[in-house]
């Protein structure tokens, strides 16, 4: 098939032919892209706000969560977030996804991880880049749209209730506390954090439970919210 890329000149390497005597151009043109089962991309953003100065206590933060109008997790809060477009830089899924399903544009965003457990998604095999942002609440306006039944700001608070440190490992369990009182939302999740300590830190946050926050989406908002716990500490 033809090169994904119609400018392919930064590939040529040092122009040399394959073992089996291809020339850049005749190895794409045979090149079969579904030969290995692939998985789809996605995005989902943790936007918060505040009013005023943030503190270390993370006091009076919200998160912009939208309802889910579809399958799967249908009438669950979710991050704004959506699939990758083929000619699209992940960045800009990021913005484009918020814009649509919130109305929210313009924001500097930090892509913070991935997450690409096999079993997060029914449709098929879905790894999203996670991303997080901060703004004040009434410098942004908020209106649902795209396939979001609905998009609010949420009150949202974080506990760590259990702690164990031994030589190698951190493991902590979070409890979050969701609460919009405007649309009935109230809901919980407890999140396991595992860190492994050491100058290469391999580190994971999973939701244990979930309330009504779909899929690991509140284990986005808790890896967020400790990041930010972390920098105003410092």
């Amino acid at each position: 098939m033809p090169s994904f890329l119609k400018d392919i000149t930064p590939f040529y390497g040092t122009g040399e032919r394959n073992q089996d005597g291809q020339s850049l151009e005749e190895f794409l043109d045979g090149y079969n892209p579904y030969r290995y089962k692939t998985p789809s991309c996605t995005t989902d953003a943790a936007v918060f706000s505040c009013s005023g100065e943030l503190k270390p206590s993370l006091e009076g933060l919200k998160v912009l969560l939208v309802k889910r109008s579809n399958h799967p997790t249908i009438g669950f809060w979710a991050l704004p977030g959506g699939f990758i477009d083929l000619d699209e830089n992940l960045d800009d899924t990021a913005r484009r996804e918020l814009q649509e399903e919130t109305g929210v544009e313009n924001l500097v965003m930090e892509q913070i991880g991935a997450y690409g457990d096999y079993d997060r998604d029914p449709r098929a095999r879905v790894i999203t880049t996670a991303y997080m942002a901060l703004v004040d609440e009434k410098n942004v306006r908020v209106k649902a749209g795209d396939d979001a039944a609905d998009a609010v700001w949420c009150s949202v608070s974080m506990d760590c209730v259990e702690e164990s440190v031994d030589e190698d490992t951190i493991r902590r369990i979070y409890k979050l506390h969701f609460l919009n009182e405007e649309k009935n939302l109230d809901t919980s999740a407890e999140i396991l954090h595992v860190c492994h300590k050491g100058l290469i830190r391999e580190e994971k946050f999973t939701a244990r439970e979930r309330g009504m926050i779909a899929g690991d989406h509140a284990a986005i908002i808790a890896q967020a919210m400790t990041i930010l716990k972390g920098r105003l500490n410092d």
